[in-house]
C-alpha cells in the first residue's frame, strides 16, 4: 500500500497545508485531499511542487507498506 506521509512532513517543516498551498501554487483542496490520504492518483507535477516548496525527497512524503 503506498500512503502519504504529508501530515509528518508539515510537521517537521513547521508550515500549514494553507502556507504549502501558498508556497507551491496549488489550490487548498487538492494539498488536503494529499495530506489526508484521498488520493487515488498521484500527479508528479503536485508531488514535485511539494517536494521543491518542503525542500525534500519524495521518499519523505510518501511511503510504501506491505
Amino acid at each position: 500500500m503506498v500512503r502519504m506521509t504529508l501530515d509528518k512532513a508539515l510537521e517537521n517543516s513547521g508550515i500549514s497545508r494553507y502556507e504549502l498551498a501558498k508556497r507551491t501554487g496549488i489550490q487548498y483542496q487538492i494539498i488536503d485531499n494529499y495530506y489526508k490520504n484521498r488520493v487515488k492518483r498521484y500527479d508528479s507535477y503536485v508531488l514535485d511542487r511539494i517536494c521543491d516548496a518542503l525542500d525534500c525527497d519524495i521518499a519523505d512524503i510518501i511511503e510504501h507498506k506491505k
